[in-house]
C-alpha cells in the first residue's frame, strides 16, 4: 500500500505545503509518474496535461510563499473529458470530437483553476457520457483499480479510476444518471451529486440537461466537501467544517421498487444503516414508491440527445452501438411522450419533496452489485432477471429525476470489492447531507486501498 502524498487527504496535503515540508512541484511530478506507470493498466486518463500541471504547481508554490494560495492550491485533480480545459482537446469519448481543441475553460474547470488546483489529465468517458460503463471507440475500456478485469463504472469511470489509483487526489465528474455515484460505489470512493442547478458548468458540454450536476469524486467526505465548495461558490469557506450533526429521521429503503440486489451488497448497506442508528439517528425501514423515473428520464434524455447530436447519424464518424441506438430511438420519439415526461418530471419532484416532510435523509444501497467484469453487465441478480441497462445500478437515477442531493460512500467489501451506501437529502441541504455522511464515514472507518503494483513495477505487472 502506497501511503505517499497522493494518498493524503486534502487538508494534510495543504498543511504540508503551507509549512514548506512538501512542494506542489514534487507532488505534480509524483502524479505524472504514477499516471505513466498505472494508466496502461487502467486506461483512466485519455490526455495527460503535464505542462499545464507543472505551471500550476509552480504558481501554487509561489502562492504559498506569498500567503495568497487558493483553497485547492497544489491539489492534483483529474478532469472528466466532458469538461473543457482551455487549449486542450475535449473528446467527449467520441471519434467525432477526437481532435476538438477548446478555446476556453468551462465553468467548473474555471473555478477549480482559480482555486489553484493542478490539472493532471483528462479522464475517460463513454461516448457523450451515454453509458454507466466507460467504453468507447477511442481506446480500451476503463478498468477498476481493485480488479482491472472489472469495470470502474461510468460515465465518470475514468475520474473514479484515477482517484482510486492515487493518480490524483480528487476527480471532477458529472452525474446525470448516477455517473458520479455508480463509479464511486464500484471504486471505493466518496461521490457527491449536488442539488440540481447549484453547480453550473457555464460554456460546457450539454447532455442529460434536466438532470445533471458537476461534482467531486474523493477518498473521503471532507475532501469532497472542500471541492464542492469550490465548484458551488469558488470556495468561500463553506466547505471547511462539517459542524455539529443534529439527529436525523432516516428512511431506510433496502430494496427500492423491490428490485433485486446482491445478498452481500445488501448486508453491507444494511450494516451501514445500523451504524447510522448507533450515531443517534432515528432509522425507519420504509418502502418508498420510486416508480416512474424511467418513464420520465428516458424520453427527456433521448429528446436532448436527438436535438444536440441527431445530425451525427448521417455523418462520416463511426458511433458506438449505444450512441447510435439512442439517436435512432430519438428519431422515433413521439413529441407527445416528451411533453408527458416533462409534466411527469415536476410531479415526480413534488412527490419526493413530500417524503422530506417526514424524513431528513433517505438511505438506499448505492448499487445492486459490486463491479462486474468488463463488457459483462449482469442479466440476473440474486437469481432474478434484470435489465442490462439499469439492473446493476437502479438506485441512483431516481434522485437525478427528483433533483435532490445524493452522496455515496464506502460501507464495506464483498469478496474483496467495494460496496457502498447512498444518502439523499432535501433539495438545498447539501452541506447538512455531507455532515451526516462524514459522521457515518467516521463510524464505519472503511478505508479502501487498491492492490495495484507500485510505480516502480512494470506497468503490465499482474495484480495479486
Amino acid at each position: 500500500m502506497d501511503e505517499g502524498p497522493l494518498w493524503w487527504p486534502v487538508r494534510q496535503l495543504i498543511d504540508a505545503y503551507r509549512s514548506g515540508a512538501l512542494s506542489p512541484v514534487e507532488v505534480c511530478e509524483q502524479a505524472s509518474e504514477r499516471i505513466a506507470h498505472l494508466n496502461p493498466l487502467l486506461h483512466a486518463v485519455v490526455l495527460t496535461t503535464g505542462e499545464l500541471a507543472h505551471s500550476q504547481a509552480v504558481a501554487a508554490e509561489t502562492a504559498y510563499r506569498s500567503g495568497t494560495a487558493g483553497p485547492l492550491a497544489g491539489v492534483p485533480i483529474s478532469i472528466k473529458d466532458a469538461f473543457h480545459i482551455e487549449g486542450h482537446v475535449t473528446t467527449l469519448g467520441s471519434l467525432a470530437h477526437a481532435d476538438d481543441v477548446r478555446p476556453h475553460d468551462s465553468g467548473a474547470v474555471r473555478r477549480l483553476r482559480q482555486a489553484g488546483a493542478l490539472f493532471v489529465g483528462k479522464t475517460n468517458v463513454p461516448e457523450f457520457c451515454q453509458s454507466a460503463t466507460t467504453d468507447n471507440l477511442l481506446g480500451p475500456d476503463t478498468a477498476n483499480p481493485f480488479d482491472p478485469r472489472r469495470t470502474a463504472g461510468g460515465s465518470s469511470g475514468g475520474a473514479a479510476s484515477s482517484v482510486a489509483a492515487a493518480m490524483c487526489t480528487l476527480g471532477l465528474g458529472s452525474d446525470g444518471g448516477g455517473s458520479i455515484r455508480i463509479p464511486a460505489s464500484f471504486c471505493g470512493l466518496v461521490g457527491f451529486k449536488p442539488t440540481y442547478g447549484t453547480v453550473p458548468d457555464e460554456g460546457g458540454f450539454r447532455a442529460f440537461s434536466p438532470f445533471i450536476s458537476a461534482g467531486p469524486l474523493a477518498r473521503c467526505v471532507a475532501d469532497a466537501r472542500l471541492m464542492h465548495a469550490v465548484l458551488a461558490d469558488g470556495g468561500s469557506g463553506a466547505g471547511d467544517d462539517s459542524g455539529d450533526v443534529a439527529p436525523c429521521r432516516v428512511a431506510w429503503c433496502a430494496k427500492p421498487e423491490g428490485r433485486p440486489i446482491d445478498d452481500g451488497v445488501g448486508v453491507v448497506a444494511g450494516a451501514a444503516v445500523g451504524m447510522l442508528a448507533s450515531c443517534g439517528h432515528d432509522v425507519h425501514p420504509v418502502d418508498l414508491d420510486l416508480a416512474g423515473w424511467e418513464e420520465t428520464f428516458g424520453p427527456l434524455v433521448l429528446a436532448d440527445e436527438g436535438e444536440r447530436r441527431g445530425h451525427l447519424l448521417g455523418g462520416t464518424y463511426e458511433l458506438t452501438w449505444y450512441c447510435r441506438r439512442s439517436l435512432e430511438a430519438a428519431e422515433r420519439l413521439d413529441p407527445a411522450v416528451v411533453a408527458a415526461a416533462r409534466t411527469a418530471l415536476e410531479a415526480y419532484r413534488e412527490r419526493v419533496d413530500r417524503w422530506f416532510g417526514d424524513y431528513d435523509v433517505i438511505a438506499t444501497p448505492a448499487t445492486a452489485t459490486t463491479a462486474f467484469e468488463l463488457g459483462c453487465r449482469p442479466s440476473a441478480i440474486a437469481g432474478e432477471p434484470v435489465s442490462k441497462l439499469w439492473g446493476a445500478f437502479p438506485f441512483a437515477v431516481p434522485f437525478n429525476v427528483s433533483g435532490h442531493p445524493a452522496v455515496v460512500l464506502p460501507a464495506g467489501f464483498v469478496e474483496g470489492l467495494p460496496a457502498a451506501i447512498q444518502l439523499v437529502g432535501r433539495r438545498g441541504s447539501d452541506h447538512e447531507l455531507l455532515a451526516v455522511a462524514e459522521q457515518l464515514e467516521a463510524a464505519l472507518d472503511v478505508r479502501p486501498f487498491t492492490r495495484l503494483p507500485s510505480v516502480t513495477a512494470r506497468s503490465d505487472a499482474n495484480v495479486p
